[in-house]
């Protein structure tokens, strides 16, 4: 069964990732055509990126690089929850992506973001990141206003309506997900 991991690109102290990571992963788990698995960046405790070679050379060194490059080598595809700092993704995100290469590569990604924006312009840097690690990032994205979707722009409380984005967005992950396994099978 193809593994999908939704995870929380924040570590920030009162972050509010972690609330539309678990969102997110409660509606996945109402589905039977995959596996969902809650990754938080915070279990991981990378360093600003410390490894002498560049990922796509495989040769990792540190303990922390191969922990996860192991885990998300089990993975076929990703839903990446992002907050939208100053118009792009956390550092934190882009820094435990940046630790990798092939473990990413011929996998489907999907986007839930929230910001003043909706997080928009985090997924738009993101999907240019994607292409270059040889990842299909789908269309269809979950966009969750700050303004409108957490009250008092703290507790996490969606509109009913992004139920159906977050299908969408799942229904694309897995389907490209499974479609690209065979890439990885070669």
């Amino acid at each position: 069964m193809l593994k999908v991991a939704i995870i929380i690109g924040s570590t920030r102290p009162g972050r509010k990732g972690e609330a539309v990571a678990r969102w997110v992963h409660e509606l996945a788990r109402q589905r039977d055509d995959a596996e969902f698995e809650l990754v938080d960046l915070l279990d991981f405790n990378l360093p600003l990126l410390d490894e002498p070679m560049p990922p796509a050379m495989g040769q990792y060194t540190q303990p922390h690089t191969k922990v996860w490059a192991a885990k998300i080598d089990t993975f076929d595809a990703f839903v990446f929850v992002t907050p939208e700092y100053n118009h792009g993704t956390s550092g934190a995100l882009k820094n435990a992506i940046d630790f990798l290469y092939r473990e990413w590569n011929n996998k489907a990604a999907g986007f839930v973001s929230y910001g003043s924006a909706g997080g928009t312009r985090a997924v738009e840097q993101l999907r240019l990141v994607m292409a270059e690690l040889q990842i299909a990032d789908v269309r269809s994205q979950v966009m969750l206003s700050l303004a409108t979707d957490f009250e008092n722009y703290s507790a996490f409380k969606p509109a009913a309506r992004h139920e159906k984005s977050v299908k969408a967005m799942l229904d694309q992950v897995i389907a490209w997900g499974g479609a690209l396994q065979t890439l990885r099978k070669k």
